[in-house]
């Protein structure tokens, strides 16, 4: 059997294998169910879905940052009509919010739709993107310290901007979290 993955967006897509100019094995995903299909995962890969739905093959990721430590930023999120995601690389989480506001999203396509025939909670999740907001960056292994960065929004340039740390993720992650979704966040330097 193929393998497929279903991402969050309720999207499939199939792992298809073919061969680089020098003849060397290449993977991709694809949403096309035909072609050079393949029947498994290569050996020390693993299938990725970043913050907006797109799927990928990479190597597999040594894991630094434990589960406690995302559930931590999560439980810091503040409630937002259009949600936040968690995405993990490396030392680093970053905190996405949807670009979307997805209640006003919702009575938009439930206004338009008809009720019955039309599953509009299907819609706003495949609408919805998302933007990096945070950042909280590893420092200290041993201690489990973070540096705590937002993204910055000024003109052509889009990067990282250093707040504060190195601190304990949860001391952090309430004092800053807390700003999302509102003009502060725009002060936090």
């Amino acid at each position: 059997m193929p393998v497929q993955f279903k991402n969050r967006k309720g999207k499939t897509y199939y792992l298809h294998r073919g061969k680089t100019k020098t003849g060397a094995p290449q993977y991709f995903f694809s949403m096309k169910a035909e072609g050079g299909l393949a029947e498994a995962i290569p050996e020390g890969y693993e299938i990725f879905e970043n913050p907006n739905a797109q799927v990928f093959l990479r190597k597999i990721q040594p894991k630094l940052i434990w589960d406690s430590e995302r559930a931590i930023v999560e439980k810091h999120l503040p409630e937002s009509p259009g949600g936040f995601l968690c995405d993990i690389k490396g030392k680093t989480i970053t905190v996405f919010e949807a670009d979307q506001d997805i209640k006003s999203l919702e009575e938009s396509f439930r206004s338009l739709a008809f009720p019955r025939l039309i599953d509009t909670s299907e819609l706003v999740r495949t609408a919805t993107t998302f933007s990096a907001m945070f950042r909280f960056i590893l420092e200290g292994a041993e201690e489990r310290l973070f540096v705590v960065q937002r993204c910055c929004f000024k003109g052509s340039v889009d990067d990282w901007i250093y707040i504060a740390g190195p601190e304990e993720l949860d001391f952090l992650a309430e004092k800053y979290l807390k700003h999302l979704g509102k003009e502060s966040f725009y002060e936090l330097y």
